[in-house]
């Protein structure tokens, strides 16, 4: 009786385990993920979204979806962060001289695009009620921005006005009215 009971309990056992089996191949083959893009192919609808997903969500920074995926930065900013976007509009993108943004989406140019857009991007995270005038911001591409503070409008190396400020599950994304350019190297 005793090895009838132990077979018994081992029969159990063995058929459980390959219910478990079955079930997780099923779970793999549901949830399957596209391994070969990065933290941005991810399917999430309801937790915060990142600072390429409220980009992309944007009506008025298409112009700089358009270089992030030219530039290949999409997976680098939808990955974890911190990181303070400073996001051009499409009509800060017009007011550089004609032909400019195109040039730069042409494949011989991405260094050259990668370079601005890294320019825009700090890899921490500051709030603007935190920005304090004169401060200096590392950027992601080694250069740095200085900020400006008067009559509560900070401004980004006197040229870019910081007009909004979304929240990212990443980071902070500060709209501004202007394209930021690195400073030539030497």
């Amino acid at each position: 009786m005793k090895k009838i009971m132990t077979l018994l309990t081992t029969t159990v056992f063995m058929m459980a385990a390959c219910n478990n089996n079955e079930n997780k191949t099923d779970e793999a083959t549901t949830n399957q993920v596209n391994i070969s893009a990065g933290q941005e192919a991810v399917k999430d609808d309801e937790s915060a979204k990142d600072v390429v997903k409220i980009a992309v969500g944007s009506k008025d920074h298409t112009t700089l979806v358009t270089a992030l995926k030219q530039a290949e930065l999409v997976t680098s900013l939808s990955n974890a962060g911190p990181f303070t976007v400073f996001a051009p509009t499409n009509a800060a993108f017009e007011k550089l001289p004609a032909g400019t943004v195109d040039a730069l989406m042409k494949d011989d140019k991405k260094a050259d695009l990668q370079n601005i857009l890294q320019y825009h991007v700090a890899v921490a995270g500051y709030k603007t009620e935190n920005m304090k005038d004169g401060q200096v911001i590392g950027m992601a591409n080694g250069d740095n921005i200085t900020l400006s503070v008067k009559d509560g409008k900070i401004m980004v190396n006197g040229t870019a006005t910081i007009i909004a400020t979304v929240p990212a599950s990443n980071g902070i994304i500060h709209i501004i009215d202007a394209v930021l350019l690195p400073p030539a190297k030497k």
